[in-house]
């Protein structure tokens, strides 16, 4: 997808995500109702690419948002995070070689909010 592409490169050209910028990345992620795998990962590479930064408040919530949607608004597993996604999302978080605020805040609001919460997970809390 081009069009997330040439958005990465706007959005980190400053180095920082401001609160605009959150609001292109939802319209762009959203267009289409749902959040797919290369959108989940996307989110990913951008919170890795701005992590520790002056980022806008909105775009904790918009990465929380996304992910969050990406795994418990799935058609197959609705509200649960199955295997798949548990090790998909553990690969992620530990991607970088640690679990950073946002990533615990991803993880505390998916515990909420999950019918279950696998222990794959819930040992990176």
């Amino acid at each position: 997808m081009s069009a997330l592409a040439d958005l990465k490169k706007a959005l980190l050209a400053d180095g920082i995500i401001d609160a605009e910028e959150v609001k292109q990345l939802e319209s762009l992620l959203y267009a289409d109702g749902k959040i797919d795998k290369e959108e989940a990962e996307f989110m990913f590479e951008l919170s890795d690419a701005v992590s520790g930064k002056e980022n806008a408040p909105e775009w904790e919530e918009l990465f929380v948002k996304v992910i969050s949607s990406y795994l418990l608004e799935d058609e197959a597993t609705p509200g649960e995070i199955d295997a798949d996604e548990a090790l998909w999302l553990c690969d992620k978080v530990k991607g970088d070689g640690q679990v950073d605020a946002l990533e615990l805040k991803l993880l505390t609001s998916l515990k909420a909010n999950a019918k279950s919460f696998p222990a794959i997970l819930a040992e990176l809390l």
